[in-house]
């Protein structure tokens, strides 16, 4: 199934230059669009530095679990494994969890955690959490992630924003 998702997202890749850009663009460079929009939604809306700190911890702390539990699982990408996907950039590394997923997943949803009551914060999470999934699309459409490898980089990213509120 995972295979078959997989093919399903990277077939839509290489149709047309326009559309192999733009994945590139949102795989690639958006994700730090995104977290130059999140310090300054945290800077210019929170003006609290503690939340601003937790929250960024929150994601880097995801990143590097993501990254420790790569070397455990030492799961192959998918160019690796099939010799006909051509990834539209190059990627190294392992790719169980995806490192962007699960930062942009804990970034969401620290965002959307962090309210006192339904507001622009929390509409800011639904927003950021928007971009997590349109960054991990496109990473599957690139041709460097399987979608089990977001899932899990989103389930990841999810649990640690939540413990680390709950804390």
């Amino acid at each position: 199934m995972n295979d078959s998702i997989f093919f399903f997202f990277y077939n839509l890749a290489h149709s047309s230059e326009l559309f192999d850009q733009i994945v590139i663009f949102v795989a690639d460079i958006f994700p730090y669009i995104v977290v130059i929009l999140a310090f300054l939604f945290l800077i210019f809306y929170k003006k609290n530095f503690k939340e601003t700190i937790l929250i960024f911890f929150s994601s880097a702390f995801a990143w590097f679990l993501a990254y420790v539990l790569k070397f455990l699982f030492h799961t192959q990408r998918p160019f690796d494994l099939f010799p006909n996907v051509v990834s539209l950039f190059p990627e190294t590394g392992y790719a169980f969890p995806s490192g962007h997923a699960t930062f942009f997943m804990a970034l969401a949803f620290a965002l959307f955690f962090n309210h006192k009551k339904i507001g622009l914060s929390t509409q800011a999470g639904y927003l950021f959490i928007f971009f997590a999934f349109l960054i991990g699309a496109s990473r599957i459409i690139a041709g460097v992630h399987f979608p089990v490898d977001i899932l899990g980089g989103f389930v990841l990213g999810f649990f640690i924003a939540f413990f680390v509120k709950n804390r």
